[in-house]
């Protein structure tokens, strides 16, 4: 499935669950936890609208590209003139 019929099927379980809390609230009627619902209900129709506007960028993002880090040894070199953590430069001790 592609990442449009994705988003349009979550639209359409959506849009199912707004009419069933819309049912819901005629039997029921409009008490606190009802709006809750419904409140609910319009804010996740809202974000996938915002995710369907966002998609085609979703789309475009590249994977980072791994970098391959060898199993040779490092070049000793590479360390003359670092100083050992915690204990200071090679000529001194620690206290």
């Amino acid at each position: 499935m592609s990442l449009q019929d994705d988003l349009t099927a979550v639209q359409r379980c959506i849009d199912d669950l707004v009419r069933s809390v819309g049912r819901l609230e005629q039997q029921a009627g409009s008490s606190l936890e009802i709006r809750r619902v419904r409140t609910d209900a319009d804010h996740l129709r809202e974000s996938v609208a915002l995710l369907r506007e966002a998609a085609p960028t979703l789309r475009a993002q590249k994977k980072p590209e791994l970098v391959g880090i060898p199993d040779t040894p490092y070049d000793s070199a590479l360390w003359t003139d670092s100083d050992d953590e915690g204990l200071g430069a090679r000529d001194r001790h620690a206290p």
